[in-house]
């Protein structure tokens, strides 16, 4: 069985809405989403962990043309996932979806011009363009610890939270530190009777400035225009915080470093417990954790914080056996240990032009033209592709103003009627020398720690070395220049 469509987007999450949704304004309805899962909606649909909520301000993460009267400035994960669902269906995105389709791999005819994406059931796709919207933390990765499969207790991924299982009154133990855990915590700490959490390295803690908006706060945010003003004082306060990570090491300790030092001491009295959770790199270098809830769930008698000097040895049918020979006994282990975000960008093989193998292209590290278009793979284009994350602001910044760029090539091609755009290889190479030299001022890049930013080379993938405005204003002027166009249209599509 197979069908056509102009548009073929993969993955269901804000990426694939906004996708949607563009298309649908530029008069393209003639696309069709997959989704892997049997529900909509990427990320905050799926991750429902104890305590899940965003770390950037709800106004400004969020689409900029939907407002929504949030309850709060950092939403927690149902508000989010509600919202979510509120866009599908406010945009019928559900009737262009199809679901349970997971993408085996999508390969270019060079002669029909158009991709063919094969789905795990069976069914091929044919496609003029496709957008590959799976996001980067969509695939989470588990450590192989020695006897990680005897463990006779419940054990499962903050990605895939097993709801079925009460934690409360057991002996838990959380292995990972960093944004998920974070949460995790705190949301569990009072409930269960013992809570062992697992840390490689500490993570810079910065206070959450939250706020709980007033019924007559909320209905201003329903106003188009007070909502648009907030978003601008939100972003470019957030705006800001690029002078410290890239431009002055002195800016970032004032912002950064002095803050969170002081946010240690407000709440752990115990030095012990204070020099276990002080990060020995530069504030930044790794993805910074807003919380006032954390620390004080560490100063529970109930809960055990063990640093990279007592980790894991092995796990037992019973629990896990730490570096100092400590036996502990256990009911849950919570993986947040993180996603495959740089190197796996693209799970399902790509095949483009002459037969090349996205894998291949980058099996240095991956690479792209405004981190979302590749020589030698024309059509697709990747949304929160390589060097698209952002440390300082909203993701969706950066997405919608990636969509500028791929709305804009997909309508160079339908307007003077080619089959097939392509980035051109210098032009790719020109963008990803400048990336990588860019990046070599950056906190990411000198500030001390191996964090997930970077890929197995060693460089930084996942983050976007400037200002946010700057990126956008890139995507948002189409350069003829950079880019080769041929074939004739397929009126079929």
């Amino acid at each position: 069985m197979s069908y056509k469509y102009e548009v073929i987007i993969i993955g269901s999450g804000f990426g694939g809405q906004l996708a949607a949704i563009n298309l649908q304004r530029r008069g393209i309805s003639n696309f069709l989403i997959l989704e892997r899962r049997d529900f909509m909606g990427g990320t905050w649909a799926q991750n429902t962990y104890p305590g899940a909520a965003v770390d950037v301000q709800s106004p400004l993460y969020s689409l900029s043309f939907e407002p929504y009267d949030w309850s709060q400035l950092f939403a927690e994960q149902q508000e989010l996932s509600e919202y979510t669902h509120h866009i599908i269906d406010k945009y019928r995105l559900r009737e262009s979806t199809r679901l349970n389709t997971n993408v085996e791999k999508i390969e270019w005819c060079d002669e029909a011009k158009h991709w063919t994406v094969e789905a795990s059931d069976g069914v091929h796709f044919y496609a003029r363009f496709v957008v590959n919207a799976s996001g980067p933390l969509s695939t989470p990765v588990i450590p192989e610890f020695p006897g990680r499969e005897s463990f006779q207790g419940e054990s499962f991924h903050t990605n895939n939270w097993n709801h079925d299982f009460d934690y409360r009154g057991k002996k838990v133990a959380v292995i990972g530190s960093g944004a998920s855990a974070a949460q995790v915590i705190p949301a569990i700490a009072n409930d269960v009777q013992e809570l062992h959490v697992f840390q490689r390295t500490p993570h810079w803690v910065m206070p959450r400035p939250d706020y709980q908006f007033k019924p007559w706060q909320r209905r201003l945010l329903k106003n188009r225009w007070l909502y648009a003003t907030l978003r601008v004082l939100i972003y470019w306060a957030l705006e800001f915080r690029v002078l410290g990570f890239k431009y002055s090491k002195k800016l970032l300790d004032t912002i950064g470093t002095k803050q969170a030092l002081a946010h240690i001491h407000r709440q752990i009295k115990d030095p012990a417990l204070r020099k276990k959770v002080t990060p020995e790199f530069t504030i930044g270098c790794k993805r910074v954790i807003v919380s006032n809830t954390l620390y004080p769930a560490y100063c529970r008698d109930n809960v055990t914080l063990h640093d990279r000097h007592d980790g894991i040895k092995t796990i037992t049918p019973e629990g896990l056996v730490t570096d100092s020979g400590k036996t502990i006994a256990l009911d849950l282990i919570v993986y947040s240990t993180g996603y495959d975000a740089t190197d796996g960008v693209i799970s399902y093989p790509v095949i483009g032009r002459h037969n090349k193998s996205l894998a291949d292209f980058w099996s240095d590290y991956p690479r792209a033209y405004l981190g979302t278009a590749i020589p030698d793979f024309p059509n697709l284009f990747i949304v929160t592709g390589p060097n698209t994350g952002i440390g300082h602001t909203s993701a969706l910044f950066l997405i919608e103003s990636q969509m500028r760029y791929i709305l804009n090539s997909i309508e160079r091609v339908r307007r003077d009627q080619w089959a097939a755009v392509e980035v051109n290889a210098d032009a790719e190479q020109r963008y990803t020398d400048w990336i990588h030299e860019e990046m070599q001022q950056t906190v990411w890049h000198h500030g001390g720690c191996n964090s997930w930013y970077k890929s197995k080379s060693g460089k930084v993938i996942a983050m976007f070395p400037g200002f946010s405005f700057t990126f956008r204003r890139w995507a948002s002027q189409f350069k003829e220049n950079d880019h080769s166009f041929y074939g004739k249209a397929d009126e079929e599509f």
